[in-house]
């Protein structure tokens, strides 16, 4: 075995404090798989809730279906270290980790919400994951500058 995959990765060190923004979500009784825990899918369903619902509240008169520009998903990942399940209620961290002129790249962590932790638990992640957003034009399909709107809103949550 390689020193590379001599065991599980960790979680970098990385807490809930190290996310501006606390999306907070709930499981369903669907989300689970035949094991009774979490189907991977809905790890990045969450991620993509989370982002979009914290964009969408926050941002005044946004409308994703009719705006110009559309944020889509370029790229996408995960790293697992603890099992969820339904019908635990959970956060999930948003941090923005790159500010492009017309992409955003997300770290994104999955935690128990605080009345889901043991007392004296830490808040690590049971999920890290990251996220690209590219904004196109609705209609050429080509890369765009990222809203003004919407940048200043990532200003706020942007990490080192």
């Amino acid at each position: 075995m390689t020193p590379s995959s001599a065991g599980p990765p960790d979680s970098d060190g990385l807490t809930s404090r190290d996310f501006p923004v606390l999306w907070p979500v709930l499981t369903r009784w669907a989300d689970n798989d035949m094991f009774g825990h979490l189907n991977n899918a809905v790890y990045y369903q969450l991620f993509d809730t989370a982002i979009n619902g914290w964009i969408n509240t926050n941002v005044p008169d946004i409308d994703p279906v009719t705006m110009a520009a559309q944020g889509i998903v370029a790229e996408s990942g995960c790293r697992y270290f603890s099992e969820l399940h339904f019908p635990q209620r959970l956060v999930v961290g948003v941090a923005v980790t790159r500010l492009g002129n017309s992409s955003v790249t997300y770290r994104l962590g999955i935690f128990r919400a605080a009345e889901e932790l043991a007392a004296g638990d830490e808040q690590t992640p049971a999920a890290l994951g990251h996220w690209v957003h590219v904004y196109i034009d609705r209609t050429n399909r080509r890369p765009v500058p990222i809203p003004d709107a919407i940048r200043s809103l990532l200003s706020t949550a942007t990490v080192r």
